[in-house]
């Protein structure tokens, strides 16, 4: 039996974070990223979240398809 696919709601979980829809789309909504500040880099992450989401992109592990859309939600126009 395959593993489940992680989503967004699951990544969170994940990453210790609120992972309500609700939560989620306030924590994208207060914490916009410009296009020149990388996920990775973003200054809200702990080392620990940051290391985790840079490790699960450049392994383009099983995270990786729910942390690239945290990045595009996060560089979405206001």
């Amino acid at each position: 039996m395959d593993a489940p696919i992680p989503t967004l709601e699951t990544l969170f979980e994940q990453l210790g974070l609120d992972s309500t829809p609700q939560a989620i789309d306030a924590f994208i909504d207060a914490h916009p990223l410009t296009e020149d500040v990388k996920l990775i880099d973003a200054p809200f992450w702990t080392p620990q979240q940051a290391a985790f989401l840079k490790e699960e992109l450049r392994d383009d592990a099983e995270w990786a398809i729910a942390v690239d859309e945290l990045n595009q939600r996060l560089h979405q126009p206001q």
